[in-house]
């Protein structure tokens, strides 16, 4: 059976660090690219970055505007996990976090148009930045 299964949500303060973890079972994740989206309450769905496939394609990152030099996507094709470090976190990083896959590069430009048409979507995981 194929799915992502996230963990690592939770409650932090402002400033404060976390990191998610997104598990593939039974796929090989290194030809899909991997993107983590995220849903505020009130509002869509939105892309947060996504990891390139590593294993036909470059396996570059990309990353929405908002989190630019406070996320890093990085994968580990070994143990089929794709991991999302948040520093800095600011309230409105506060969300319910998925991670979806799509196969090879195809993953990549859905990432940056919300993931509509990725083919896998994990259960979610909720972070909640607040003093």
């Amino acid at each position: 059976q194929l799915q992502l299964v996230e963990s690592g949500g939770g409650l932090v303060q402002p400033g404060g660090s976390l990191r998610l973890s997104c598990v593939a079972s039974g796929f090989n994740l290194g030809y899909w690219s991997v993107g983590w989206f995220r849903r505020a309450p009130g509002k869509e769905r939105e892309g947060v970055s996504c990891a390139r496939s590593t294993a036909n394609s470059d396996g570059t990152s990309w990353y929405a505007d908002s989190v630019k030099g406070r996320f890093t996507v990085s994968r580990d094709d070994a143990s089929n996990t794709v991991y999302l470090e948040m520093n800095n976190l600011k309230p409105e990083d506060t969300g319910v976090y998925y991670c979806a896959s799509a196969f090879a590069a195809r993953g990549f430009y859905l990432s940056q148009a919300g993931g509509y048409g990725m083919d896998y979507w994990g259960q979610g995981t909720s972070v909640t930045v607040s003093s």
